[in-house]
């Protein structure tokens, strides 16, 4: 992919983290992870996503490594996934800034949207398809005597290709496709292939030694767990606001363990250990951004410096 690496340093040069859309540089906000700013830069067809994590050139060197060969093994596996490349320099302040960059999709094509446009069935048809999707990383797991490969199975990381908004519908050939790749989670003979402790460089560093030593390993063991996958997956309809699918859901999810999956020997999938996984996972995530919060005010009101990482508003949960 070309990319202007003297246009996102002029970006980086004037970004504000609170109001980014501010900059000299005009951009549209695509999207926002926990940690992470999704844009376009008016007049590209490509997608941005800003994660400043890194300290030195060792960890980035790494980390691009990790980052290819994570979307060629999911290619391998047969997952179909944007163009993709990466981006990183120092900036003027000699701080290393880092990219993923992405072929620009419809938006209205990403899964979280679609949902709210679609009838129930049509959701089932779609978080099927989405499961098969997901299989193929675990059938390829159970084959392999050298790689793991974890996935993050939201409705939101799906893209449908050759989506119509203006007659939305799913079809059991439907095609899909896999966005979130920015985070290389793959073993290599048990070993991590990027450094987990990047995870918590957001959060305030009096607080990573607790972090990693409570919820670290488990938090990045769930994604390499298809179970607790599919529990995320369907859990995700609560954040979206859509309650009353999951009982129907969680049908379908049993249906295909039972039926596609079957020699991946999961047990069935209960209703209260769907709830009980959202509430833990929406605790921690608001405890967390409560205290980056504390973290930003810190950085900007008391120390006068810049905060680098950018915080979402309110997530509607």
């Amino acid at each position: 992919m070309k990319i202007d690496i003297e246009l996102l340093k002029e970006f980086e040069k004037t970004l504000d983290t609170v109001h980014p859309e501010r900059g000299k540089i005009p951009i549209n906000i695509l999207g926002y992870g926990e940690i992470s700013l999704v844009f376009s830069i008016k007049g590209q067809n490509v997608a941005y996503k800003r994660i400043p994590i890194f300290d030195n050139e060792s960890q980035v060197k790494r980390h691009v490594w990790a980052y290819k060969t994570y979307n060629e093994l999911l290619e391998k596996i047969g997952l179909k996934l944007p163009d993709y490349d990466v981006a990183w320099f120092k900036d003027d302040m000699g701080k290393i800034q880092f990219y993923c960059i992405q072929e620009m999709i419809d938006v209205n094509s990403v899964g979280d949207k679609i949902i709210h446009h679609l009838s129930k069935e049509q959701v089932k048809l779609l978080v099927l398809l989405v499961l098969r999707e997901m299989k193929k990383v675990w059938d390829f797991n159970k084959k392999s005597q050298t790689y793991e490969v974890a996935l993050d199975g939201q409705i939101s990381n799906f893209i449908v290709i050759d989506y119509n908004m203006n007659n939305p519908k799913i079809e059991k050939n439907t095609k899909l496709g896999y966005l979130d790749t920015s985070t290389p989670l793959f073993r290599i003979n048990g070993n991590e292939a990027m450094e987990p402790e990047l995870l918590l460089k957001s959060a305030p560093s009096f607080l990573r030694w607790l972090l990693k030593a409570l919820f670290l390993q488990d938090t990045v063991d769930r994604y390499y767990d298809f179970r607790r996958v599919i529990i995320d997956l369907i859990a995700n309809f609560y954040k979206e606001q859509l309650p009353e699918f999951i009982p129907t859901l969680i049908d379908l999810a049993n249906t295909f363990l039972r039926e596609e999956a079957a020699d991946h020997e999961l047990t069935p999938i209960e209703g209260q250990e769907i709830f009980d996984y959202y509430k833990s996972d929406a605790n921690m995530w608001e405890i967390f951004q409560r205290v980056r919060k504390l973290d930003r005010f810190i950085h900007t009101k008391i120390l006068r410096k810049n905060y680098p990482f950018y915080l979402p508003a309110e997530i509607q949960r």
